[in-house]
């Protein structure tokens, strides 16, 4: 179990913003402990520009993003999971798939970033709050004594971390 890599799905409605920085995000920090994939419950046809923008910029990968449906995730062969975050507020509404494996699971709901309307700056800043407040969450999740904590008490600190978190600055 201590070389075991914890798979993690983050989930939102279009898979093109949050969910997408936040599989970058974690595949940066939980390098070898943790592997990030995201995808979304109607999957735009494409990463949101300024999330793309904002990745190269962190010096994060981008040529393997693609918007994806949950439904990859859920079939016979897909990666199993460890741990399944929502990421936006309407996934959270949503029925889920049945995921094999039953992984423990959380909402960590963050402001769409690409709903935001003002200029480009303050568009663009949108996108830069979301990748801190998800940094600020994974770099918790990512620090946290996993193989200490039983199931309810794992569980209570997944929560945590969406609930106590402040949405705004």
């Amino acid at each position: 179990m201590a070389d075991h890599v914890f798979n993690v799905l983050f989930l939102c409605t279009g898979n093109s913003a949050r969910s997408i920085l936040a599989e970058s995000i974690l595949n940066r920090e939980g390098a070898g402990r943790f592997r990030g994939f995201s995808a979304g419950s109607h999957p735009k046809g494409q990463v949101h520009p300024y999330a793309l923008d904002l990745r190269r910029k962190m010096n994060h990968a981008t040529a393997t993003l693609r918007p994806k449906s949950w439904d990859e995730f859920a079939t016979p062969g897909a990666p199993a999971m460890d741990f399944v975050f929502t990421v936006c507020d309407n996934a959270a509404n949503e029925i889920c798939p049945i995921w094999p494996g039953q992984p423990m699971s959380a909402h960590w709901g963050i402001p769409d970033p690409a709903a935001a309307e003002g200029t480009e700056a303050e568009r663009r800043l949108a996108f830069a709050e979301a990748y801190r407040m998800m940094t600020n969450r994974i770099s918790i999740f990512t620090n946290l004594p996993l193989r200490a904590l039983d199931k309810l008490g794992l569980q209570a600190r997944l929560d945590e971390i969406g609930r106590h978190l402040p949405h705004t600055a």
